[in-house]
C-alpha cells in the first residue's frame, strides 16, 4: 500500500494558498480568476499610468473588468466610477492587490504622494490651543500674551484676528490658536485635523474646575495632546491654586509638585504675572516633543477658518505644517483651489513666504474651504482644479452611505475585524451621583480581554459637544435619566453616532454588558484528532520529501494540524498540506489505513517520526 502511495508521489503537489483580494465573498471568485490573468501580464511588462487615466482605461490596459475593480476597492472604502481619475491612493491600492508594476511619470507620483519621504527636517515652533471655562480668562491671557510678547519690529502694528498669531520668546517662536473653545478643537479634529501641539487649560484661582474644564481637559485627553494648566487670576483675594491643584489631582491631573506629571503655572492675565514662566514651560514641553517639519516638500496646512471679503475675496486663515508656502503657488484646500495672491501674516504684513507653525492669511481660492480643510501644494492650477473635481464627484457618491460610527450592537463584528481594541463611552447623567454609580457598575463589567474607556462623563442633558467628541473619538454615549438636546439629536442621526439613554440602571448594565461579552474574542482550544507512524519517506522532484504514513489511532484530515515528534521530541509544528489514499486526494483518514502525507513548509521528515494531528476550534467565553 505505502509502495503504491510513493509511486503515486509526483502526483502529490503541495498546494500553496493563494493570494485573494480582501473585498466581499461574493466577489471573490470574479476576481480571482482575472487577477490570474493580470498576474501573468505584469511579468510580462510594466503597467505605466498617464495623468488624468480613467479607471476604464487602466482596466482595458489590464485586462480585468472596471466592475470587478470597483467592487474590489469598495471592499477596502473606496467608491469609485469608471470614468473617474486614478489618484495615487487608489494607484497604490491596485498595485498591492493585484500584484502589479506600476510606473508613475516622476511629477505626478510627487504630486500626489505628497513627498511622503522627508528631505530637510528641522525643528519648528509649537502650535499651542488654550482652552477653559467661560470667565476663567482664556481671552485675556490670549491678549495678555499677545501684547506683551509681539516682535521689536512688529510693535506698534496693527494686530488683525486671523484664528492665530505667533510671539517670540527668547529668540524662538510660538503659535498660539484663538479657538472659541473645545467644541472648535474637536470638530476640527472630527475632521481629521491635528494641528495642535500643546494644550493649555486655565483654569480661574477662585472658582476651581468646573464643567466646561473638565470636558476641555477630555478632549484634549482623547485627542492626546500634552496637558499645561495656567491657574489664571492669583491676583484675587479669593484665589486658591492648591485647591484647584486637589481638584485636578481628583480628576487623575497629578501636579508635578505633589509626584505627578501635571505642570502647572500659577498666573495673572489681568497684572501679567508668571506669563514668561507660561511660556517658558510651553518652550520646555516643545522641546521634549521634538517637533520637527520637512521645510523642502510641498506646503501643507491647515485650514483655520475662512472668511468672504467684498474686497479681497475669500480669505482663509491657515497655519502651515510642513514646507514653504510661497505666493503663486497652486493649491487645495477641501473642495477648493486656487493660485495664491497673497500672503498677509497676524501682523498685518504682507510677506513672500510663510513658514511650518507659522499662522498666515492666505488670498487665491475660488471659493471658501471649511475649518479642520487641510489644504497642499500642487504642481499647477490644472492639476489643483483636477483634484478638486475628483473630490467633489467622490463626495457626492459618499453622500449616499452615511458615515457609521461605532454602536453597541456591532462591536464584537468590529473587534473580530480587528478595528477596535476597546469600547469608548461617554457618559452623561442627570446628577453627579447618578454618573458616578453608573461609572462605578460599568467598571465593574468590564472583561479581562476588553477595554472600557469612559473618556468623558458629566451631569446635563447630552449636547451637541458630547457628540462632536464621539464622533472624533468613535465612541457610544451613554445617558442615565438625561435628554438628548434638539441640535444633538439631529447631528448624533447625521453622524450615525449611537446614543442610548436609560431610566432603569439595569437595563444600561444589560446592555453593556451583552455588548461586552459579544466584545470577547472567542478563545481557541486545541482538540487532539489522532496519532500517525511514518513508514517511509521518497523524495519526489519538483515536490520535496513525501511520507507514507500508518493512522495509529483516532484520524487525520487536510485541514488539521501536526507535531512532528522525534525521540519524544517535538522539532516541528505546522499544517497538513496534502492527503492521499492510493492515487486519489481525500479528505479524511481513519485509524488502521495507511495514506500519504505532506506538511506545510517542513522538509526534515524521517521513518519512525510520530505525527500528533490536532485541530484548534473556537469556543465562546
Amino acid at each position: 500500500m505505502v509502495k503504491e502511495i510513493i509511486k503515486d508521489g509526483n502526483k502529490i503537489e503541495n498546494k500553496k494558498e493563494k493570494k485573494v483580494v480582501n473585498f466581499e465573498k461574493k466577489h471573490v471568485e470574479e476576481v480571482k480568476k482575472e487577477n490570474k490573468k493580470t498576474k501573468r501580464k505584469s511579468k510580462q511588462k510594466t503597467i505605466k499610468i498617464k495623468p488624468g487615466m480613467t479607471l476604464k482605461e487602466f482596466a482595458d490596459n489590464v485586462s480585468i473588468s472596471s466592475s470587478s475593480l470597483i467592487k474590489l476597492l469598495l471592499g477596502k472604502g473606496k467608491i469609485i466610477t469608471i470614468n473617474q481619475s486614478l489618484d495615487i491612493e487608489i494607484i497604490e491600492i491596485l498595485e498591492k492587490e493585484l500584484s502589479l508594476n506600476i510606473k508613475l511619470p516622476t511629477k505626478k507620483k510627487e504630486r500626489l504622494t505628497f513627498n511622503k519621504v522627508a528631505k530637510d527636517l528641522r525643528p519648528r515652533p509649537p502650535v499651542v490651543t488654550i482652552m477653559g471655562h467661560v470667565d476663567h480668562g482664556k481671552t485675556k491671557l490670549l491678549d495678555a500674551i499677545r501684547e506683551t510678547h509681539v516682535m521689536e519690529s512688529e510693535a506698534g502694528g496693527i494686530t488683525q484676528h486671523i484664528g492665530a498669531y505667533q510671539v517670540d520668546y527668547k529668540k524662538k517662536k510660538i503659535t498660539f490658536i484663538d479657538t472659541p473653545g473645545h467644541e472648535a478643537f474637536t470638530s476640527m479634529r472630527a475632521r481629521g485635523a491635528q494641528v495642535t501641539d500643546i494644550v493649555v487649560i486655565v483654569i480661574a484661582a477662585d472658582e476651581g474646575v468646573m464643567p466646561q474644564t473638565i470636558e476641555a481637559i477630555d478632549h484634549a485627553k482623547e485627542a492626546e495632546v500634552p496637558i499645561l494648566i495656567a491657574i489664571n487670576k492669583i491676583d484675587l483675594p479669593t484665589a486658591n491654586p492648591d485647591n484647584v491643584k486637589r481638584q485636578l489631582q481628583e480628576i487623575g491631573l497629578v501636579p508635578e509638585e505633589w509626584g505627578g506629571d501635571i505642570v502647572n503655572v500659577e498666573v495673572s492675565a489681568k497684572m501679567k504675572t508668571n506669563l514668561d514662566e507660561l511660556l517658558e514651560m510651553i518652550l520646555l514641553i516643545a522641546e521634549i516633543q521634538e517637533l520637527k517639519a520637512d521645510y523642502k516638500s510641498e506646503a501643507r496646512g491647515t485650514v483655520i477658518e475662512s472668511l468672504l471679503d467684498a474686497r479681497r475675496g475669500s480669505v482663509a486663515s491657515v497655519i502651515i505644517n510642513s514646507g514653504i508656502l510661497k505666493v503663486g503657488g497652486a493649491i487645495v484646500a477641501g473642495l477648493t483651489s486656487g493660485k495664491v495672491r497673497a500672503i498677509i501674516t497676524d501682523k498685518g504684513k504682507h510677506i513672500k513666504s510663510a513658514l511650518p507653525s507659522q499662522p498666515v492669511e492666505i488670498l487665491g481660492l475660488s471659493k471658501l474651504p471649511e475649518a479642520g480643510d487641510e489644504f497642499f501644494e500642487v504642481e499647477n492650477e490644472r492639476a489643483a482644479r483636477q483634484i478638486v473635481q475628483e473630490r467633489s464627484l467622490q463626495l457626492e457618491q459618499t453622500k449616499m452611505i452615511p458615515p457609521r460610527h461605532i454602536s453597541l450592537d456591532d462591536i464584537a463584528k468590529r473587534f473580530e475585524e480587528g478595528k477596535i481594541q476597546e469600547l469608548k463611552i461617554i457618559l452623561k447623567g442627570d446628577v453627579q451621583g447618578s454618573v458616578e454609580a453608573v461609572n462605578g457598575v460599568i467598571s465593574t463589567i468590564t472583561e479581562e480581554e476588553v477595554k472600557i474607556n469612559i473618556i468623558h462623563k458629566g451631569v446635563g442633558d447630552i449636547s451637541e459637544t458630547d457628540v462632536l467628541l464621539a464622533t472624533a473619538s468613535d465612541a457610544v454615549i451613554i445617558g442615565f435619566n438625561v435628554n438628548l438636546s434638539p441640535g444633538a439629536k439631529e447631528m448624533a442621526e447625521m453622524e450615525n453616532v449611537d446614543v442610548r439613554t436609560y431610566e432603569v440602571i439595569y437595563n444600561l448594565i444589560d446592555e453593556v454588558q451583552a455588548a461586552l461579552k459579544g466584545l470577547l474574542a472567542p478563545k481557541k482550544v486545541e482538540i487532539e484528532r489522532g496519532k500517525v507512524e511514518v513508514r517511509q519517506v521518497f523524495e519526489i522532484p519538483r515536490i520535496g520529501k513525501i511520507s507514507g504514513c500508518y493512522v495509529i489511532d483516532g484520524e487525520v484530515a487536510r485541514n488539521y494540524f501536526v507535531r512532528v515528534k522525534r525521540n519524544d521530541e517535538i522539532i516541528y509544528k505546522g499544517k497538513i498540506a496534502s492527503l492521499k489514499r492510493f492515487k486519489k486526494d481525500v479528505r479524511k483518514v481513519v485509524a488502521g489505513f495507511e495514506c500519504g502525507i505532506g506538511i506545510e513548509g517542513f522538509q526534515d521528515i524521517e521513518e519512525g517520526d510520530i505525527l500528533k494531528i490536532y485541530s484548534i476550534e473556537e469556543q465562546s467565553p
